[in-house]
């Protein structure tokens, strides 16, 4: 991309207030793991005070180096299971994060996926029975190779958002989105 993703903008907000605002008084604890630029991206952008927000010093390692900063917070928490939100997908609503949260009540020990017309987005919400099998995953891997293990626990969960799949790895991704978002 060029530039850090979190501090693109989609209208008046960083890709990652965004996120942190759709996801404020859905989940709790809400946790940011920041990397590359870490300092920098703190400083620029505002999050509900909700928010923890935790550094992952070996960021160059890839995501899943990411996540398992986040799920060595959250194994010492209450939860049921972790919504993972990739800032480069962020066309995330509130109605996608409620739907997914919603169907994990009655589900307690299913992968999540939300589908658009049957092709596979993000978030992704792992049960917390996985946390220790995602935080020894391969890294070269990623989760996907926890997904693709358990295939009998993945659940599609269709929604009626197509911003699930919006992917913003290079700048035309990021213009085509802008073009879809709209202004605030």
């Amino acid at each position: 991309m060029g530039r850090d993703k979190a501090l693109l903008r989609l209208g008046r907000r960083t890709f990652l207030e965004h996120l942190a605002g759709v996801l404020e008084g859905e989940v709790a604890p809400l946790v940011v793991v920041l990397g590359y630029h870490a300092a920098e991206i703190q400083t620029q952008v505002r999050l509900p005070p909700p928010a923890q927000i935790l550094r992952n010093p070996d960021y160059h390692l890839g995501q899943l180096s990411s996540l398992h900063v986040a799920l060595r917070f959250l194994r010492e928490q209450p939860v049921a299971g972790a919504l993972v939100c990739l800032v480069d997908h962020p066309a995330l609503s509130k109605q996608v994060v409620r739907t997914l949260v919603a169907r994990f009540r009655n589900q307690p020990t299913s992968i999540l996926i939300p589908a658009w017309r049957g092709r596979h987005g993000h978030p992704v919400l792992f049960p917390s029975l996985l946390f220790e099998e995602l935080l020894q995953a391969p890294l070269a891997e990623g989760a996907r190779a926890v997904v693709r293990r358990h295939g009998e626990s993945v659940e599609y969960v269709e929604v009626e958002e197509e911003g699930i799949l919006w992917d913003v790895d290079r700048p035309e991704d990021y213009e085509a989105i802008k073009s879809r978002w709209p202004s605030d």
